[in-house]
């Protein structure tokens, strides 16, 4: 029996989709983030019961966060992406979230700026409150330790591939890191849609990108780029494509991060058959129905589609790029 909902929530399900592919689904993976997040700062005595924690969010985190305050007995204060939709706002406003919105803003750059410079104020007005800065502060690493135990004891031994979109890249980050301190053999392949500046495709856009929490029109420094092997570019159709058959052949609701995931994973796959793929569903579909999952039709055959290889970034483009992120990293000018 759980002592919270957030306990409960937080725990993932590893689905068997084929011997050597491996889902790891979430209803919402940054629980385990956020709940970590705040459990050390109350064991370090950095805030105390009671205090206010503030942060920036597109909206899953803040759910995280939320969950986490309320758990731990945090007031919680969140400056809000217009992506927060009116289930989610509802949920906060009961949890006892402050809520505020930017205004509404078409280019994400500017959305994620106006964010954190009403952090700033906040914090300016409200010096006591704590920032908890998901985007750059480590701490969002500690929850996934559990993760990747349960990773490392339920994926049998032998080389291991992990997969999965990269936003702030805690998760990513942190699932390796700690595969890795296990003696396994891990490879880290990173998704990412164009028009990130995390990897290097801000000068390709996607207008049709709705992918939450992957991605960023700033730089993010819990993005540790030297963890990371592969990094794949894949724009809104094919991510739905891939989040369709996801769907389709194992039942899996997912997020469209989860189908850019699966995609990559099929295709990683198709190279090297010597390893285990495991790729993250960070959270379920419910909120990309109208977007996305609504065009179902539009979605094409995974097995006909195919990245183009690429050996610099002036070589990305649509529909889907890869590269090998190492070579990249050591190339000339880079």
């Amino acid at each position: 029996m759980y002592a919270h909902a957030a306990e409960a929530i937080k725990e993932p399900d590893l689905i068997s989709l084929q011997p050597d592919l491996v889902c790891v689904r979430f209803e919402t993976m940054k629980v385990y983030s956020a709940l970590g997040a705040v459990r050390h700062l109350l064991e370090t005595g950095a805030v105390e019961p009671g205090d206010t924690l503030v942060d920036s969010s597109s909206g899953i985190y803040a759910h995280a966060l939320a969950l986490a305050c309320h758990r731990y007995g945090m007031k919680c204060h969140i400056v809000g992406s217009t992506t927060v939709d009116r289930t989610l706002r509802a949920q906060l406003e009961i949890l006892g979230v402050t809520l505020e919105q930017v205004r509404p803003s078409k280019d994400l750059r500017l959305d994620q700026e106006l964010r954190v410079r009403r952090i700033a104020e906040i914090l300016e007005e409200n010096p006591s409150y704590h920032w908890m800065r998901q985007y750059h502060d480590s701490i969002h690493y500690h929850g996934y330790r559990d993760v990747a135990a349960t990773i490392d004891r339920e994926v049998p031994e032998g080389p291991l591939t992990l997969v999965g979109g990269v936003g702030t890249g805690a998760s990513t980050g942190a699932l390796t890191t700690y595969l890795r301190e296990t003696g396994r053999d891990v490879s880290l392949v990173g998704v990412q849609p164009f028009g990130s500046v995390t990897f290097g495709a801000e000068h390709v856009s996607d207008p049709d990108m709705i992918i939450a929490g992957i991605g960023s029109a700033i730089e993010f420094r819990n993005v540790r780029h030297e963890l990371y092997d592969r990094i794949h570019w894949v724009n809104f159709d094919h991510a739905l494509s891939g989040a369709v058959e996801l769907l389709r052949s194992s039942g899996v609701f997912a997020g469209l991060s989860a189908g850019a995931a699966y995609l990559t994973a099929h295709w990683e796959r198709r190279r090297d058959t010597s390893r285990t793929y495991v790729f993250i569903a960070a959270d379920t579909g419910h909120r990309y129905v109208d977007g996305a999952y609504a065009r179902h039709a539009e979605a094409r055959d995974i097995d006909t589609l195919k990245p183009h290889e690429v050996t610099s970034l002036e070589e990305l483009r649509h529909p889907w790029s890869t590269a090998s992120w190492s070579d990249l990293r050591t190339a000339p000018g880079r």
